[in-house]
């Protein structure tokens, strides 16, 4: 009986001139990453091609190669008259991407812990989002009388020390933007709705560091307010304190006030902010 011939098996695994490919891919990706971070690492605003070469252990020609590429992804940008390097817009919005996901409630946690039982009210923290800003978290203190908020609301810009804690930090023509686009609406009869007083009280807000309400947004309710703070030096939360208005008086609980401000000096310094 004549024998049939079997064909070899195909090995599942890569042949080792393709594992050699991958390896050298992979240790290209790696070198460049090395250069990328190298950026982040350094001191100095732009960095030459012998500097990164030196500093990393690479010859010029693969720096060159490097920063080319780079540079085609908008990562890296050249100054043509110095041939000096820097990050690109592209490494700018990756670290500033970063720095929005950035968990601030889990940074912020500790912080309305410690203020809510030092000074037995509910300490709050907010985000932006758009035009309105909105509760993410809060610490309840143990009180039968005691205020509570709606985490996930949105709320306007005008309404409420954490609102106006935003709204203040923002560049001028940014809050008269603001302005051209909404309407000052009355959460309550103690809302500002008059853009000029409104513009006066921000002035006041910037100055001294932190917003004050009074029935602005919650009838009944006393709330202070304090941003906090990126490495760009632009407002990404609020950190506040509000109680009933009958308890709580802001504008007399200095020791409060300071109390705030500490902590959210903490959190700031946590995303790179400095004074």
């Amino acid at each position: 009986m004549p024998t049939r011939s079997v064909p070899p098996a195909t090995a599942s695994s890569s042949g080792p001139a393709e594992d050699e490919s991958q390896s050298r891919s992979i240790a290209a990706v790696e070198r460049a990453m090395d250069v990328l971070l190298y950026f982040g690492r350094t001191d100095q605003p732009d960095l030459g091609v012998t500097e990164i070469a030196t500093a990393l252990g690479l010859t010029k020609a693969a720096v060159h190669r490097i920063l080319t590429a780079l540079r085609s992804r908008e990562l890296i940008t050249v100054d043509p008259a110095t041939r000096r390097y820097a990050l690109g817009h592209a490494a700018v919005a990756l670290g500033r991407a970063y720095l929005a996901r950035t968990d601030v409630r889990a940074m912020a946690a500790p912080e309305l812990k410690h203020l809510s039982e030092r000074t037995h009210e509910t300490a709050t923290l907010s985000l932006r989002r758009g035009d309105t800003r909105l509760y993410v978290d809060q610490v309840v203190p143990d009180q039968e009388l005691r205020l509570e908020v709606s985490l996930g609301i949105p709320f306007p810009l005008n309404a409420g020390a954490s609102s106006k804690a935003f709204l203040a930090f923002l560049p001028d023509f940014e809050v008269e933007a603001y302005l051209s686009r909404h309407p000052l609406a009355a959460v309550t009869d103690r809302t500002i709705t008059d853009a000029a007083k409104l513009r006066k009280d921000l002035a006041a807000i910037r100055k001294r560091g932190y917003a004050t309400s009074l029935g602005e947004r919650q009838a009944g309710a006393a709330s202070v307010a304090a941003p906090i703070f990126d490495h760009d030096g632009r407002v990404v939360a609020v950190i506040s304190l509000a109680g009933p208005a009958l308890r709580f008086k802001p504008e007399s609980d200095q020791e409060g006030v300071n109390d705030l401000l500490q902590a959210a000096a903490r959190i700031s310094a946590q995303l790179g902010h400095t004074r």
